[in-house]
């Protein structure tokens, strides 16, 4: 266990330093008072049980090696959720112009949906992780899609989980239908985003307002 701990530790690390400057990015948006495109994020590191499952589906030895490390790129894995469609190529743009990591694969699954009806933009990274033996650098996956893909995807996975993979046709007909109305939603929210946009920023001013007001009532002031 003691071999996978050290495997595993500079993908837990890339993570975790992944998840802070990806979730910091809403924040600069939010600074500048601009509409930010990651809604939130996610991250994980593949529990042994699915790298093991990749291992067989890629024929390859289960063990902590460089040849493992090169064939399973999403053992490290960050999920950024958008509000918008739109929104997603705004955040693939911007991981292109970072400094920090180097985009080495690029699959769009929204312009060129999978059969199943499944829709995200996926891309791998090599990320370079500063460690006590010097600078390791890894393979990790990020994904990005709406919070109507992401739904979708969740179902899908965990019907996928029950039935291992063999759907009945039933199901699979109204996951693909699913999938669909999904989309459309997305399309409708992509049509009326503007009027969306004033709505919340509206209701975070109205918030931060009756924040302030509830503060000052509190406030007793210094004894006379």
């Amino acid at each position: 266990m003691r071999m996978w701990n050290d495997f595993l530790a500079p993908y837990k690390q890339a993570v975790v330093e992944l998840k802070v400057k990806l979730k910091g990015l809403r924040h600069q948006y939010k600074l500048e008072d601009l509409h930010a495109p990651v809604e939130f994020v996610t991250g994980r590191v593949k529990p042994l049980a699915s790298i093991y499952d990749k291992t067989l589906e890629k024929n390859i030895p289960f063990e902590p090696s460089p040849e493992l490390a090169a064939e399973v790129p999403d053992i490290a894995g960050l999920r950024i959720m958008c509000q918008f469609v739109d929104d997603i190529g705004s955040v693939v743009g911007m991981l292109r112009q970072r400094n920090d990591l180097k985009i080495v694969e690029e699959r769009d699954y929204i312009s060129n949906k999978k059969q199943s009806g499944y829709r995200s933009y996926h891309i791998i990274i090599e990320y370079p992780v500063e460690t006590i033996h010097g600078e390791k650098t890894i393979l990790a996956e990020i994904q990005i899609r709406t919070l109507a893909m992401n739904f979708w995807a969740s179902i899908e996975h965990s019907l996928n989980y029950k039935y291992q993979g063999e759907l009945p046709d039933v199901i699979r007909q109204r996951l693909e239908g699913a999938a669909e109305a999904a989309f459309r939603l997305d399309e409708e929210m992509s049509l009326i985003r503007d009027e969306i946009h004033e709505a919340q920023s509206y209701f975070s001013s109205f918030k931060e307002t009756e924040k302030r007001d509830i503060q000052d009532t509190s406030w007793k002031g210094e004894p006379e």
